[in-house]
């Protein structure tokens, strides 16, 4: 996966929108106005992406890759190192997981414009 199949996967979900809160260098995929996913422009490719508490320590502990949250509360926040060492469809089922958290997160009238979108 590169940058550019993981933006494209991101923002091929429903309501999903990039930007650039945090500078040039970091790109942000929200719904609503949470983020689920983030990533650095430059240098090695990560994608920071919201989890499951428990889930998120079985999978740091499955994957060498999957480390706590890069400046991210490190409970709720996995960073995933995208070094060819795991599957594209991980990462997308992992993407999935963090915008269905999200989605979930967000006030009733918000999910009910968004679902109408798929």
């Amino acid at each position: 996966m590169n940058i550019e199949e993981l933006r494209e996967y991101c923002l091929s979900k429903p309501g999903a929108i990039e930007c650039l809160p945090f500078g040039e260098e970091t790109l942000v995929f929200k719904i609503g106005d949470k983020m689920f996913a983030f990533t650095s422009l430059e240098g090695e490719l990560w994608v920071n992406l919201k989890c499951d508490p428990e889930k998120a320590i079985e999978l740091r502990e499955l994957h060498s890759c999957v480390i706590p949250g890069y400046h991210m509360n490190k409970v709720h926040w996995n960073t995933v190192v995208i070094d060819g060492s795991i599957s594209d469809r991980l990462i997308h089922e992992w993407i999935d997981h963090s915008y269905e958290l999200v989605l979930k997160s967000l006030p009733q009238k918000i999910r009910n414009e968004i679902n109408q979108i798929k």
